[in-house]
């Protein structure tokens, strides 16, 4: 069974950094890419990233490109998200999902929890 177990969301100020951390089980990173996700209240779920560790390929959507990064660690099984330059419009509650397949394309079957980012002065 996959499991996914998002980490690390909290309040900052804007301007601050935050790096979520998604725990991955019942599965290997090689077999599934890993995307991360937000969803604002009142506002659809955007995908804002996403790695393919086989493929060693990542996607950032514009609204976070040069503020975020991705990576993964094949040995802990886990994947983060490293957030900077935050900014109040990233306040969204953020999960982690497994793609069905390697690449970073729907469908993303398996969700954590989610975790909760408030930027706020």
């Amino acid at each position: 069974q996959l499991q996914l177990v998002e980490s690390g969301g909290g309040l900052v100020q804007p301007g601050g950094s935050l790096r979520l951390s998604c725990a991955a089980s019942g599965f290997t990173l090689e077999h599934h890419a890993i995307g991360w996700f937000r969803q604002a209240p009142g506002k659809e779920r955007e995908r804002v990233s996403c790695i393919s560790y086989s493929y060693g390929r990542t996607y950032f959507a514009d609204s976070v490109k040069g503020r975020f990064t991705i990576d993964a660690d094949n040995a802990k099984n886990q994947v983060y998200l490293q957030m900077n330059l935050l900014r109040p419009e990233d306040t969204a509650v953020y999960y982690c999902a497994a793609a069905r397949t390697r690449l970073c394309v729907p469908p993303y079957d398996s969700w954590g929890q989610g975790t909760q980012v408030t930027v706020s002065a």
